[in-house]
């Protein structure tokens, strides 16, 4: 037998192993997440939509921030187009997210297109948790098919589920979407800026939710990005300055 057969065995069963950990891990992530889909379909035909609206948005946006947001500023009585760009702006990000996995994953070009469909928060973060191509294509897959698929069956349920009990106020199902919305998006808080930026967000939303027509308050939150960048620019040059005075 050749000396190297042991040792390519070995590493054929590592990568099987490692295959084997990044589906596991994947599936884990899509599960997971993709039963979020039962309170957005909850939300959504609680604040006014059909169950066909419903259910194409889940097919065709497939990015539960920006559902979530725009359900929401429609059940506060916002005008369409307010909700609608509200729900662009917060779906820009999966556009950067696209540029980076775009050279991470090398797909075939006539596969790019529906797997573009599928460049999300979570797909991204597994995939770029990967050591390897081979694995980011593997995770990049499994989660995509596995979220996809359950978040559209939940969204399915949670709104035939809401159809049936009528008046989703009452049972207190209206707080499901925030709900989600803030687990969802509470663990990409990493860095102090992240968060400085989702207070100030938090403090603008709220604080003209009285003043402003629904779905505006969304809009005016983002100006906490540039606010905080602002403020650390000037931080990072006073400190500068000072330097260079001692």
């Amino acid at each position: 037998m050749d000396q190297d057969e042991p040792s390519r065995v070995e590493e054929e069963a590592a990568t099987e192993k490692s295959d084997a950990a990044v589906v596991r891990d994947a599936l884990g992530v899509g599960v997971a997440v993709g039963l979020s889909g039962f309170a957005f379909g909850v939300t959504s035909a609680g604040s006014g939509l059909t169950l066909l609206q419903t259910c194409v948005l889940s097919l065709l946006v497939f990015t539960g921030a920006s559902q979530f947001a725009l359900v929401g500023a429609l059940a506060g009585g916002g005008n369409p187009f307010t909700a609608a760009a509200g729900a662009f702006f917060l779906g820009v990000r999966n556009a950067f997210y696209g540029l980076r996995l775009s050279q991470l994953l090398a797909l075939p070009r006539a596969v790019r297109p529906f797997a573009a469909h599928w460049v999300i928060d979570e797909t991204t973060a597994v995939s770029l948790a990967q050591p390897t191509r081979r694995s980011a294509r593997i995770g990049f897959t499994v989660t995509g098919l596995s979220l996809y698929a359950l978040w559209n069956i939940t969204t399915l349920l949670g709104a035939l589920g809401a159809e049936a009990i009528g008046d989703t106020d009452a049972w207190g199902l209206d707080a499901a979407g925030p709900a989600v919305f803030l687990a969802l998006l509470a663990p990409m808080l990493r860095t102090t800026t992240e968060r400085a930026v989702a207070c100030i967000a938090v403090l603008l939303g709220l604080g003209l939710l009285p003043v402003l027509p629904a779905g505006v308050p969304v809009l005016v939150a983002a100006l906490a990005v540039p606010i905080v960048l602002s403020a650390e620019g000037r931080r990072a040059h006073h400190n500068g300055t000072r330097r260079e005075d001692r």
